[in-house]
């Protein structure tokens, strides 16, 4: 049986030290002083260890499954969802005029990762939920934010996004689910979804579906798409449920990870619809989700990726395996614990410095996001555009392999399902999947994202990055950590000269290297994340700060990423630089 506690130290001086969300001019970030953030956080952290992680296994085991066309969670599922909703976690960042509370994004990310952490499945249920009510608040009419929103919010009616067909997952220029106008000014949906997250369930009284479809007139491709609002019951004039909608359960996904939240298969056949946004530019309004979307997956990657690095500790210190090589840690005893040996230390500090480092990078996305929507600061709307792919790729595939790195402190017993361990690994396997398979963010990352705005986003990280070496200068103790990040980041931008100098010729070369340009570009924003986290560390040092262990763990955690995860950079640059020809020299018949 796995266990989890919410890393409320880490947050809070990420939040306050690094951060300094106080002292920030962006509005509503006055508010968050320690005193309100602390006592948030750990009501956030008893509800995740009390309520959701012991629902964690249960999930896992007991999956979801469909009774009499209809989807029943897993056992307590419901009583902890009614637990979420009375506890106001649904609606923390939501417009206040629908009934939200508010606060800022960054706040309901921190929150988030608690929830993730201790139960990734069941917190998929009012994540997705969120996503739709952002698309809604930003592309809807005011009778449809008035009509949804406020249902939605405290989580009555559920949401999700209907993208992915049986025939066309990326390549939604290729769905063939179609919208019939209809005299009212609705529109009939008909066709087929699959992989749809929260599809199905008992938990909420109505589930709100966004569903991509073609209308006529519309033209090829991605052009012709538009979004709907497709609700599984109608809703009355009054806000009363109606009749049941065209839209019905086809099966439930059997799935490598996440059980206990429903993976559908729905069948639209004559559904009614309501348009959202423009017509035949769906993509657009979707994207509103899908960006939000995938700053979350990231956050999932090094969420699960923490709870299962908090189990590998406390089975590290506690089994009894050989001798320590510079000799018996545990005299009394008839072995030292797995802690003491070096390869151990070294699988647990990768997990650690990893998970540490996507935290503060996802943080600092937060508040990129906070800025672009409460300042309208389009500096770092176009910042947080470039690093949303790095954020969900380089995360989840990082948090897929701290998950694995854990179970292998376990030895066996981490392959034995009672010990928990699989379950996290299986859970963290999705991730690299849904919203944009990882290859996609890399295609993103480099055919897009680089060249935005005539290249001037990916100019400003460096920066950044330029920016926090120099505030350093004739700081010895930093170095370890400039010095580095100096490197890597002059490596970043040679691979970025490569393309420059190699894509216009042969694309083949720039997206042969994409993958490996996201990984060498996601060690740079860590060892970036890792070079803030030291100086505020040191500041609090050299300030008396009485909790001196955390801040020299914190220093000695970093040094570790910057002198042995970072120069995995200069192979991303090797790898990139020997362009397509290795990639692509086989003919389809040799494979």
């Amino acid at each position: 049986m796995t266990s989890y506690t919410a890393p409320l130290k880490d947050m809070q001086f990420l939040l306050h030290e690094v951060l300094a969300t106080s002292a920030s001019d962006v509005p509503g970030y006055g508010d968050l002083d320690e005193s309100f953030t602390a006592a948030v956080l750990e009501e956030a952290g008893k509800v995740a260890s009390e309520v959701l992680a012991p629902l964690n296994a249960v999930g896992d085991r007991e999956g979801c499954v469909v009774e009499n066309g209809s989807v029943r969670t897993p056992e307590g599922f419901k009583a902890a969802f009614e637990a979420m909703k009375t506890g106001g976690w649904t609606a923390l960042d939501c417009d206040p005029e629908y009934g939200g509370q508010g606060l800022p994004y960054l706040l309901n990310c921190a929150v988030g990762e608690i929830f993730v952490s201790a139960n990734m499945a069941f917190n998929m249920y009012q994540g997705l939920t969120h996503g739709a009510v952002s698309a809604i608040h930003t592309h809807g009419t005011d009778a449809q934010k008035a009509t949804w929103l406020p249902k939605m919010i405290s989580c009555d009616w559920t949401g999700t996004m209907n993208l992915t067909e049986p025939h066309c997952g990326t390549d939604l220029g290729l769905l063939r689910t179609r919208a019939e106008p209809q005299d009212d000014g609705s529109y009939l949906i008909t066709g087929q979804k699959i992989f749809i997250s929260a599809g199905d369930h008992d938990l909420a009284e109505n589930i709100v579906h966004l569903v991509l479809a073609k209308a006529p007139g519309g033209g090829e491709g991605t052009r012709g798409i538009s979004l709907f609002i497709v609700p599984k019951f109608l809703v009355n004039e009054d806000g009363s449920l109606g009749a049941r909608n065209g839209v019905t359960l086809g099966k439930i996904e059997e799935k490598m990870g996440i059980h206990g939240n429903a993976t559908c298969v729905l069948d639209y056949d004559g559904a009614k619809g309501w348009l959202l946004g423009e017509l035949h530019k769906g993509m657009r309004a979707m994207f509103t989700m899908m960006n939000e979307a995938r700053l979350g997956v990231g956050l999932q990657g090094y969420a699960v990726a923490e709870a299962a690095y908090q189990n590998a500790v406390l089975y590290a210190r506690d089994r009894l395996q050989g001798r320590a090589v510079t000799g018996a840690k545990n005299p009394e005893g008839p072995a030292d614990p797995l802690i003491v040996h070096p390869d151990i230390r070294r699988n647990l500090m990768e997990q650690k410095s990893f998970v540490e480092g996507a935290r503060a990078l996802t943080f600092w996305g937060a508040s990129l996001i906070d800025r672009a929507h409460r300042l309208d600061d389009k500096a770092a709307d176009g910042l947080v555009g470039l690093l949303t792919p790095v954020i969900k790729g380089f995360q989840t595939d990082k948090g897929f392999e701290s998950a694995v790195a854990a179970q292998q402190v376990y030895g066996g017993h981490g392959y034995i399902e009672e010990q928990g361990m699989s379950q996290f690994a299986r859970d963290a396997r999705i991730a690299m999947i849904y919203e944009g398979a990882n290859g996609v963010q890399a295609l993103d990352l480099v055919g897009r994202k680089l060249a935005a705005d005539g290249g001037k986003h990916v100019m400003a990280f460096f920066d950044l990055v330029k920016a926090e070496v120099k505030a350093h200068d004739g700081d010895e103790r930093m170095k370890a950590f400039t010095d580095p990040l100096k490197v890597a980041s002059k490596q970043l931008q040679a691979a970025g000269m490569y393309f420059m100098a190699e894509g216009m010729k042969n694309p083949d070369a720039a997206l042969s290297g994409s993958y490996d340009f996201m990984h060498l570009m996601g060690h740079v924003c860590l060892g970036l994340m890792w070079t803030r986290m030291a100086a505020a560390a040191h500041a609090a040092l050299d300030a008396g700060a009485a909790d001196k262990a955390f801040y020299e763990a914190k220093i000695a955690t970093g040094r570790f990423y910057m002198a042995r995860q970072l120069p995995a950079c200069a192979a991303h640059l090797a790898r990139i630089e020997s362009g397509a020809d290795p990639v692509m020299a086989l003919p389809d018949a040799a494979f």
